[in-house]
């Protein structure tokens, strides 16, 4: 049998430099592109967001299920339905994570 002995504080640093490793490879994890992005975005803020063109975006928006508001007199889409609806039209998590939603708990 293999055994390996570490003392607490050497088990620590270990674990420690292996979270630092693992969110330095998530870009996204390390952004706080939570300030760089309003509530409510507009068509272009959607553009750049999604990293899509202007007929991307338009087809986006004409969908009868993509979560815009049009009272505005221009098309706004709140960052956080747009988030949901990205989870819930994503191909992975619709077909492995059954009941994904059903579990989370704050979603307005």
């Amino acid at each position: 049998m293999f055994k390996i002995e570490l003392d607490p504080t050497e088990l620590q640093q270990y674990i420690s430099k292996a979270v630092e490793d693992a969110f330095s490879k998530i870009d996204f994890a390390l952004k706080d592109d939570s300030k760089k992005y309003p509530a409510l975005m507009d068509k272009n803020e959607l553009m750049d967001f999604l990293r899509v063109g202007h007929t991307k975006a338009s087809e986006l928006l004409n969908r009868d299920d993509f979560p815009v508001i049009r009272e505005f007199g221009h098309p706004r889409i709140p960052l956080h339905s747009l988030m949901i609806w990205i989870d819930e039209h994503t191909e992975w998590i619709r077909d492995n994570a059954k009941d994904y939603h059903n579990r989370r708990e704050g979603i307005a």
